[in-house]
């Protein structure tokens, strides 16, 4: 019998510290707020504690996914965490994460590639189901914690990254759920967007950190401003064609949730209404990695998914990665 993946349950979780877009321009002594909302669609956005780590945001959000999908820890049989903001270099936050959740059964690992991690870990995580009879309940969660390496004197980046995570279970199934999938990447630009203190390229050494200041995000060139716009379209065409669907089909599409903007045009590209789609940053802020997890979770709870629909799912993140997935829904 053929075996296919279906989402079980979603979840997700924000930190309670609320950081608006007036404090900021208290902070900065720059009037930043109406341009935020204006360009990018933030209003808001949630800071960790000082006392939690990424895999506490990560198990917050996993525990209310396995609660929906009707399962406990025990009955996980892997986890992969998706995140460039990890606990530690080494070990994988999702070793964490299975210890904090008691989930002994399961097999971890983390998952990199920037804020598309998501997308991709969901993707590896439904071909595990269909390929191996042993995987039969796999959590992805998408976990980001970037505040820590914030410099909170930049405008560039401390008006816009959050912390938070969203996580799904992922059940092997009878019901087709899992359609197609496509990765991709233009690595031309890895030196572009990142936290490029504290690894081989540069380790976190004194004198590193003299010369280059603690590791921190930050945008050292730029991309070409208008590369989603570009890429999006094509990506989700590519990927639903794959689906054997058409884009009409397809009841709900969700971005990385970096700008509104973008979002907006890459649907008026598709030919598609701006109400197919939801948006979180302006509460949120921008959560990289776990912004897709979380918009998901937000829209069932908004019920915007019934039975039957179609799903797309459209990440992008530094490196340039980029992934999509096509789903449909089966709750």
């Amino acid at each position: 019998m053929a075996r296919y993946a279906t989402i079980a349950g979603t979840g997700h979780y924000v930190p309670e510290r609320v950081l608006t877009n007036a404090e900021l321009e208290q902070q900065l002594g720059l009037a930043i707020g109406d341009w935020l909302v204006a360009n990018v669609g933030i209003e808001q956005r949630h800071v960790m504690a000082a006392e939690q780590t990424t895999s506490d945001l990560a198990v917050a959000a996993a525990r209310p996914a396995l609660r929906r999908a009707g399962i406990g820890a025990g009955d996980l049989d892997l986890i992969i965490v998706a995140t460039d903001t990890p606990d530690y270099l080494s070990p994988a936050t999702a070793s964490v994460v299975q210890a904090k959740l008691g989930a002994e059964r399961a097999g971890t690992y983390d998952l990199n590639c920037a804020c598309a991690s998501w997308v991709a870990g969901i993707d590896a995580a439904c071909k595990y189901i269909a390929a191996d009879p042993d995987y039969n309940n796999i959590l992805v969660v998408g976990a980001y914690a970037m505040t820590r390496f914030i410099d909170w004197t930049d405008k560039y980046t401390c008006t816009l990254f959050a912390d938070g995570a969203g996580a799904a279970v992922l059940r092997a199934s009878s019901e087709p759920g899992f359609l197609a999938a496509r990765l991709q990447a233009c690595g031309d630009y890895h030196d572009a967007l990142g936290i490029y203190t504290g690894g081989t390229f540069r380790p976190a050494t004194a004198a590193s950190i003299d010369q280059f200041g603690p590791p921190h995000v930050q945008f050292v060139r730029k991309f070409p401003a208008s590369f989603n716009t570009e890429r999006w379209p094509a990506l989700v065409r590519d990927v639903v064609a794959k689906a054997g669907l058409a884009l009409d089909d397809v009841a709900l599409f969700l971005f990385t949730q970096l700008n509104r903007r973008t979002i907006a045009d890459t649907l008026t590209a598709l030919g598609q209404p701006l109400s197919k789609t939801h948006c979180i940053m302006h509460k949120w802020g921008y959560t990289g990695a776990a912004c897709i997890p979380m918009a998901l979770d937000d829209a069932v709870a908004a019920g915007k998914l019934k039975r039957g629909d179609q799903l797309v799912l459209c990440a992008s993140g530094g490196g340039i990665a980029m992934a999509a997935a096509v789903f449909r829904w089966t709750l």
